[in-house]
């Protein structure tokens, strides 16, 4: 599990640093040791992005789109200041809206076992 400190270059030449960001082993050690120590060429699998007061509606599901399009496949745009955590599957087009801070996120089959307590995001 990586924060907002890694970067990655995805497929289509964007450079992103999600605010938390997981790469499964096998992927990433199949990176250089060069290539890790860098804005590695990989997606990650599993993309966090906290929406900040200065951060657009309209920008942000794009960017977890891009994720998605370039090999994601899980991701939660998560916005404190309505409480509303929208969830981005492979596989899927647009996302699922979850409204209310009043529960718990699961990391699926992509992580098996992360739960995440929305409530303490309050």
């Amino acid at each position: 599990m990586s924060d907002s400190n890694a970067g990655f270059t995805l497929a289509n030449g964007a450079v992103r640093s999600p605010d938390a960001s997981w790469v499964s082993a096998g992927r990433w050690n199949a990176l250089t040791a060069a290539q890790q120590d860098k804005f590695a060429q990989v997606c990650p699998e599993f993309v966090v992005e906290m929406r900040s007061k200065t951060d657009s509606l309209r920008v942000l599901p794009e960017k977890m789109k891009e994720y998605r399009q370039n090999g994601a496949l899980l991701g939660w745009l998560l916005s404190c200041d309505d409480e509303r955590a929208y969830i981005f599957r492979a596989g899927q087009e647009g996302y699922e809206t979850l409204e209310g801070f009043n529960r718990e996120l699961a990391g699926e089959a992509v992580l098996p076992g992360l739960r995440v307590d929305l409530r303490k995001l309050r």
